[in-house]
């Protein structure tokens, strides 16, 4: 469960889990795990999200952990970018390449990465880290940084170092502070992505790490080549002012998409409806930005849904995803849900539960990223824990009904056991050309820092 005084500590710390009944499990699927991370001093740990492939077949990643030690008091290590080269020969491990070991508020440098990466087209690395940069946020009475926006460049000859250029350091006032999850692009190159604190509005979303409750934001890209980035929050969140029922949405997740007109989705793990379950911040929201008329103007915000008790679902932890019919679909601590777009039957968007974890003989329990589709309009997602012994995630598929008004089903197409193994999935997953599915834990692995190492892994169909 998410302490209702630190509603990002999900993804930090460990919790027990019930030990019930263990569910059956696909057993003609496979899993591979491509490496494991072995920590300090030599390399990173507890991977920050998810990978990415570049055109060669290449993997991109972070972790939180890692590189050089001067990042007292987030962590020891200020985390690093890695890439994971596949092997020449069936069966042959893969590579590890460290692309960059961040070095802190020290250095005036970046630290500890706080979502996956992504990449564009001539192969640079974007990303962001939640501390770190020239902002003057204190944590524990020492100079942290308030987070940046991170780029990577490839060198120009094989071998030689990548380029590392902060495109942003956030300064903790409006423009926000604590940036989390993955940044999203949209067609003329903007950079779109989520800070979980900062932004001015807002006194009740966790003083510890800042008090206001969050932005959207977006980073234009310079129109002349070396020039600055621009950053502009685009909302910012409220939360629930003290003494009411609901409000706005507050500590919103990164993994934000985009409509054909422009306008962004995306979660918020706390605010909108103050429910016991997480009492004092709220159960989560989803929510639409449209774009202003006019160029300057404000963006406006729609709830499309708060999220109510943990029947409902609550604190959703990732973005959305949209289908070909233009549904959103995403995941709660302990769903997964779907939004129908208004129609004339229903004015505003109506919010259905599709499947339900974290009940006896289930296989899974709190998926905590978003979820991918096959070209059978199936859902592919990972949970954090599972039910039964020694079971410590999952990868599951949800196959949607034949017949309107019929359930979805859930196939467990593997589960993560004991470590040399993987433990704690904790990231989105994403497709090869194959139908092999690649992700990272936060755990496990065969390396130095017992079981909070963290892994990339395989999971590969029948045919495979």
């Amino acid at each position: 469960m998410i302490s209702s005084q630190h509603p990002i500590s999900a993804r930090w710390f460990l919790i027990v889990f019930l030990a019930l009944a263990c569910p059956a499990f696909a057993a003609t699927w496979k899993e591979q795990v491509l490496y494991s991370f072995q920590g300090p001093p030599n390399d990173g740990f507890v991977p920050a999200g998810g990978v990415v492939f570049d055109k060669a077949g290449n993997l991109y990643g972070a972790t939180t952990g890692g590189g050089p030690g001067s990042c007292f008091p987030i962590s020891e290590e200020c985390g690093l970018v890695f890439q994971l080269s596949p092997p020449t020969k069936k069966g042959d491990p893969w590579t590890e390449n460290i692309l960059y070991q961040f070095k802190g508020k020290t250095s005036n440098d970046a630290s500890v990465p706080a979502g996956g990466v992504i990449l564009d087209a001539d192969g640079n690395v974007y990303g962001t880290t939640a501390y770190g940069g020239t902002g003057d946020c204190v944590l524990l009475g020492t100079s942290a940084g308030c987070g940046t926006v991170y780029e990577l460049s490839p060198p120009a000859k094989k071998g030689d170092p990548w380029t590392e250029t902060l495109l942003y350091s956030f300064k903790s006032g409006n423009d926000g502070y604590f940036p989390w999850g993955a940044l999203t692009f949209d067609g003329k190159g903007n950079l779109y992505g989520a800070t979980q604190f900062g932004g001015g509005k807002g006194n009740t979303c966790n003083v510890f790490y800042g008090g206001n409750c969050g932005t959207v934001f977006v980073l234009s890209p310079p129109k002349q080549k070396g020039g600055q980035w621009t950053e502009k929050a685009l909302h910012s969140f409220a939360g629930i002012a003290n003494g009411k029922q609901s409000g706005d949405g507050a500590n919103p997740n990164g993994g934000l998409v985009l409509d054909s007109k422009g306008a962004i989705y995306g979660t918020t793990l706390s605010g909108g409806y103050n429910c016991a379950y997480h009492s004092g911040h709220g159960c989560g929201t989803i929510f639409e930005l449209k774009p202003p008329a006019k160029n300057g103007r404000m963006w406006s915000e729609t709830m499309l849904h708060r999220f109510v008790d943990g029947n409902d679902g609550a604190s959703p932890q990732s973005g959305a995803v949209f289908d070909a019919k233009g549904y959103l679909y995403g995941t709660t601590i302990g769903t997964v849900f779907r939004l129908t777009p208004p129609s004339k039957k229903f004015g505003s968007w109506k919010k259905t539960r599709l499947f339900a974890f974290c009940t006896q003989n289930q296989g899974g329990c709190e998926p905590e990223d978003s979820l991918i589709f096959d070209t059978s309009g199936r859902l592919y997602g990972t949970t954090y824990y599972g039910f039964g012994e020694e079971l410590y995630g999952s990868v599951f598929r949800l196959e949607p009904p034949r017949k309107n008004g019929a359930a979805w089903l859930i196939d467990y197409l593997y589960g993560f056991v004991n470590a040399p193994d993987g433990l704690y999935p904790a990231a989105r997953l994403i497709f090869d050309q194959a139908g092999n599915l690649y992700s990272t834990t936060t755990g496990g692995g065969q390396g130095t820092c017992s079981r909070y190492c963290g892994t990339v892994f395989e999971v590969s169909p029948p045919h495979q």
